[in-house]
């Protein structure tokens, strides 16, 4: 006993000096810049496919490839994101939601294009650059850890750190050099993130979903250390590595095994939803940007050409329309976020868990299989699952009445994944659970009939929240909550509602995407895919019901026209630029547009100059001699 107790105690402090990595990375990048790294997993992701790429692929030795990967590309990747990304998003007044939009964009973008080079396939080749006993990973995470402990507090660049974290623009003018200070951060942060992904790899299936996703669960360890403490960050870390470790000796019996034996294999995410729901929030700013989510003006003729492109599918056959059949779902769960960011300004990153459970219960109720009700048909389950979600948007409406900004953002993104990894691995929900289509609508045509009708629904729903006193009140929580609040706005009750209509469409959205795949499929609504739909309707215009529609039939459309990963890697191009066109592409064009010179005439020959100035006074009419004068 002793013996088992001592070995899964030093599994647990390999697994815990991986996290502690990640959580001095994100500790430094914060306390340099402020930023949140959300695509630290993603830098971790790509820099462990290049080592392999480097060793495996191409041959190289396994030093040579270890340190251009870490001591090159990962610091490179740090100063480049620094340099082109976040730098003009950190002038004086800038909204710090807008940088965590960057962030998640350039984590999708790294994942699109890590799908796009590599492929979706997991590998398990990975090469080993520290030996798996668990001594060495951990001696690296506490040097580490002493080695920036020690710069911080001792060294001149220490206290340039701390003064720009404290104050950036009175650091400028101490003379201090705050891009430097960033970069430095970045680049750190960068090279922990390669590090960590490097050891993670031989240990875990490498895939360009799984790790960046794996990586992002201990952001529990940061949040521990009030993004500051790197002891309490290695102590956290090292702790909960330790306890899921010596959890696994557990073999409890009875209905509620499968969940606790969940419990005890992902304590990461149970520390990361007591720390996101739990413990004081970290950031300040409640809503998204103004000109994120202020509305932008449709065009005119837009919405014909919607209904158009939108009635084409109808003509489609075979393969085209079974894969249209999945635009007017996707549209719905998209308009979801348009109601909780665009109409209320909040920030949501977990509406893929509230569509995922749309479709499992829709499911659920069809089989017969949901606890305490008899089977019922699928058009009736589909609307029964929407009444029986719609309360849990809860889950993440309570925590927005106190929470803001960047801590609302861990809330949502935590509930996400919680309900990922304790809900949707169930053996209900993975013990291929399948999900009829209606009576009547069987074939992808008529099926996709049904979808139009449920989707101009959700349009009508949608819209009438812009409208009459409960827009009003919405726009006025979004651009300004405390002047709001000050105007007899009841914030709070106005911000559940948000939340528990999103969480309603977004079942009813997440409901037809199983009926259109026939299936549960729980790899279709991870929290992966929250952060990517997210960032779509936020870079396509947060407040546009169009834009929500053009998101959904981009991402559809690429994904299934090409390779994965294209329509990704398009979104976190638009999201990394959101810094340079808040207001999204159209806007972006609108603008661009209004700026140009006007047309000028072409200039006159000097006989035409002296003609002009005999017949024309300054300021005068053109005279009619001007024609024979010409000739």
């Amino acid at each position: 006993m002793a013996s088992l107790t001592y070995d899964l105690a030093l599994a647990g402090l390999s697994v815990g000096s991986a996290a502690a990595l990640t959580g001095v990375g994100l500790v430094v990048t914060h306390r340099a810049t402020g930023v949140l790294n959300f695509a630290h997993g993603a830098v971790a992701m790509v820099c462990a496919y290049l080592l392999r790429q480097f060793t495996v692929e191409w041959g190289w030795p396994l030093a040579a490839g270890a340190a251009v990967t870490l001591l090159v590309v990962a610091p490179g990747i740090g100063i480049v994101l620094e340099r082109f990304v976040f730098r003009p998003l950190s002038v004086p007044g800038g909204d710090p939601v807008r940088t965590l939009v960057a962030s998640i964009g350039v984590f999708v973008l790294l994942v699109g294009g890590a799908t796009l080079v590599w492929g979706s396939g997991a590998r398990a080749d990975a090469p080993t650059l520290v030996s798996a006993d668990p001594w060495g990973q951990l001696a690296v995470a506490l040097v580490l850890a002493a080695g920036v402990g020690a710069v911080t507090r001792r060294t001149r660049f220490g206290r340039e750190l701390r003064a720009v974290v404290d104050d950036r623009a009175l650091a400028v003018l101490g003379g201090i050099d705050a891009d430097r200070v960033a970069a430095a951060g970045w680049a750190f942060g960068s090279f922990t993130a390669g590090l960590t992904g490097v050891l993670l790899a031989p240990v875990v299936r490498l895939d360009p979903y799984g790790m960046p996703l794996l990586v992002m669960e201990v952001v529990a360890v940061a949040v521990a250390a009030r993004m500051r403490s790197l002891p309490v960050a290695v102590v956290v870390a090292l702790g909960i590595g330790v306890a899921q470790s010596q959890l696994t000796r557990l073999h409890p019996s009875g209905w509620a095994e499968p969940l606790l034996q969940a419990v005890g294999a992902n304590l990461f995410v149970v520390a990361l939803l007591v720390a996101a729901l739990v413990l004081p929030g970290v950031g300040g700013r409640d809503a998204l940007p103004r000109t994120a989510t202020a509305r932008v003006p449709t065009p005119p003729g837009a919405w014909i050409v919607a209904v158009v492109l939108f009635l084409l599918p109808l003509g489609f056959a075979g393969s085209d329309l079974h894969t249209s059949v999945q635009v007017p779902a996707l549209g719905v769960v998209l308009l979801s976020l348009v109601v909780v960011t665009g109409r209320g300004g909040q920030i949501s990153l977990g509406q893929a868990a509230y569509a995922g459970l749309g479709a499992l219960f829709t499911a659920l109720l069809a089989a017969g299989r949901f606890p305490g009700l008899p089977r019922v048909p699928e058009l009736a389950a589909l609307a029964l699952a929407v009444l029986l979600v719609a309360p849990l948007g809860l889950l993440t409406g309570r925590p927005a009445i106190g929470r803001h900004g960047l801590a609302l953002a861990l809330a949502t993104f935590a509930v996400g994944v919680g309900v990922s990894r304790f809900v949707f691995t169930q053996p209900y929900a993975t013990s291929g659970l399948s999900l009829d289509r209606p009576a009547g609508f069987a074939g992808d045509r008529a099926y996709y009939v049904l979808e139009l009708v449920l989707l101009a629904g959700a349009l009508w729903a949608a819209s009438a929240l812009r409208r009459g006193r409960t827009g009003r009140a919405l726009a006025a929580m979004r651009d300004h909550e405390p002047g709001a609040a000050a105007a007899g706005v009841h914030v709070a009750a106005l911000k559940l509602t948000a939340f528990v209509a999103g969480a309603a469409l977004a079942a009813l959205g997440g409901g037809m995407l199983g009926m259109g795949l026939r299936a549960f499929d729980a790899t279709a609504y991870d929290p992966v895919r929250g952060l990517l739909w997210f960032a779509a309707v936020v870079v396509l215009g947060a407040d546009s019901v169009l834009g929500a529609l053009a998101a959904a039939a981009l991402l559809v459309g690429l994904d299934a026209g090409a390779r994965g990963g294209v329509a990704a890697a398009l979104i976190g191009v638009l999201a990394v630029l959101v810094g340079r066109f808040p207001g999204g592409p159209y806007e972006a064009l609108r603008a661009t547009a209004a700026r140009r010179p006007p047309h000028r005439r072409p200039s006159l020959t000097p006989l035409g100059a002296r003609i002009r100035r005999r017949v024309r006074p300054a300021g005068g009419p053109v005279l009619p001699e001007a024609t024979a004068a010409a000739g």
